[in-house]
Parts: C-alpha cells; sequence; structure tokens
C-alpha cells in the first residue's frame, strides 16, 4: 500500500521538501508520495489526516510549529521543552487516529552550528520569536552560549528591538541567526534590518532560510567580512531526522 507524507504550512511556494522526499522515495524504491497541504488554519489538519487515508507523516512549517500542539495526542520531550513541532508521526492501528509531534530543527541546527562556528564563544543574536527560533534557543543553551532574541515587535522580558542594538551589543556578539522568513522566496530582496555597518570579520551569520540558497542577509554579512551558511543543510538533516521517525513511529493499518 502506498504511503503518503507532506508538509502542512500557511504558503509553500518556498519549499524545497516535496523535491528532497521524492528524489529520496524514487532512490530508495519506497511505495510513498509527498504532497504540499496549505492550511489556512491550523485546526484544518483534523480534516486533511481524517481524509487523507494513507497519510503516515507530516512536517510542520511556519507558522503552525507552535500553534499545532493542542491538535496531537503527544509530543517528545524535547519538543514539548522547545514548545514547538515540526514532525508529525501518524499512528493509525486503532479505530483513535493518534498525531505525536516530534522537533527536528534542533537536533539538526545543532549539528550544522558545531561544524560552522565550532565550540561557543560570547553571545548569539536569534532574530525571530517563532518556532525556529525557539529550537534555536534550545540548541544555544545547552551548548553553553549567551543568547538574546531580537524581534521588530518585541513582548516581555528577553526580547530587544533591532533598534535596541549597537555598538557594545554587536562587539559581544560572535552569532546572528536569522529565525524570521525575511528573505526567503519570493520575498528574496528582505533581510532582518541589522545595524550592517556594525558587521564585520569577527561575526558568523548563520541564516535559516534555504531558498535562495544565497539570501540577502548573506550577501550583506559577507560583504562585510562574516562567515555566512545557510538553512540548506539544516534542512537536510531535520528531513532525514523526520523520515527515521515516521519510519519507525507511524503505523497504517489494513
Amino acid at each position: 500500500m502506498q504511503r503518503i507524507y507532506g508538509l502542512i504550512g500557511l504558503t509553500l511556494k518556498h519549499s524545497w521538501s516535496k523535491q528532497y522526499f521524492t528524489g529520496k522515495f524514487s532512490g530508495g524504491n519506497i511505495n510513498a508520495v509527498y504532497n504540499l497541504y496549505e492550511l489556512q488554519q491550523i485546526d484544518e489538519i483534523i480534516k486533511l489526516v481524517e481524509a487523507e487515508k494513507r497519510l503516515c507523516g507530516l512536517n510542520v512549517t511556519i507558522p503552525y510549529k507552535q500553534s499545532v500542539i493542542p491538535f496531537l495526542s503527544a509530543v517528545s520531550p524535547e519538543a514539548a521543552a522547545i514548545g514547538a513541532v515540526n514532525a508529525i508521526a501518524i499512528d493509525r492501528s486503532s479505530d483513535e487516529i493518534r498525531m505525536t509531534g516530534y522537533n527536528t530543527d534542533a537536533p539538526a541546527f545543532a549539528e550544522e552550528l558545531i561544524g560552522f562556528a565550532g565550540k561557543p564563544s560570547g553571545t548569539a543574536l536569534i532574530l525571530g520569536t517563532g518556532g525556529a527560533a525557539k529550537a534555536v534557543d534550545y540548541v544555544l543553551e545547552k551548548q553553553g552560549w549567551s543568547r538574546q532574541f531580537v524581534s521588530r515587535k518585541p513582548a516581555g522580558p528577553g526580547t530587544i528591538s533591532y533598534t535596541d542594538l549597537d555598538a557594545d551589543i554587536l562587539k559581544k556578539t560572535r552569532l546572528i541567526v536569522n529565525a524570521t522568513p525575511l528573505g526567503m522566496y519570493p520575498a528574496i530582496d528582505t533581510a532582518p534590518p541589522l545595524p550592517w555597518e556594525l558587521i564585520g570579520s569577527a561575526h558568523f551569520l548563520f541564516d535559516l532560510v534555504y531558498n535562495p540558497e544565497v539570501t540577502r542577509f548573506m550577501k550583506e554579512g559577507e560583504r562585510r567580512g562574516a562567515r555566512v551558511i545557510n538553512g540548506l543543510g539544516m534542512l537536510k538533516r531535520q528531513a532525514d531526522l523526520a523520515w527515521e521517525i515516521w519510519h519507525t513511529k507511524n503505523t497504517l493499518s489494513g
């Protein structure tokens, strides 16, 4: 029986996941397909899972990594600690459909980061406060970085605005992670409003965006001597981790 997997999000024009998994299934002679499901509201996930009888697993992207949690039967301890889910295993072995959420962003980011920036040293700025930013913060805390969230609309303690970024902060900063969708296709001319004149060769810029492969965030950093990396390697790692979860955790009856 052919299994179905897919990605849910609000807008999926930028997504590379279908291409990746289609190639994976074809190359591995796996009887499965991968679909893109644009949901206008997250509660549409219930109708989707009920309608697609062979749906065994989902990836989750912007803006549903946090809001999907109340619709799940359970979440892994790591996903619960992060407060965000980006992979769901669907168990149909009984009369009740069970959806379990996992977070593969965190381990994928952790592996990519070590190869890019090495051992933690100094402060990291996390641009954004969504689900991806929460996974980044979880990893940075475990690795021993000092962290600071930056948002266009800061809310609550622990988050500052872009206008708060000054020479003192940037001098202490070693790593800047763009965990926002700014710069993602089709809005490729956008970038977080950093004080770019304060960016230099001491900085590592990690952009979670992977489409385009060279973002404006990366170009601005490179122009000033910073070391840069995109999110493509991280995406491949998290996709493989999601497949491992689906392959071992989901069950299709019949």
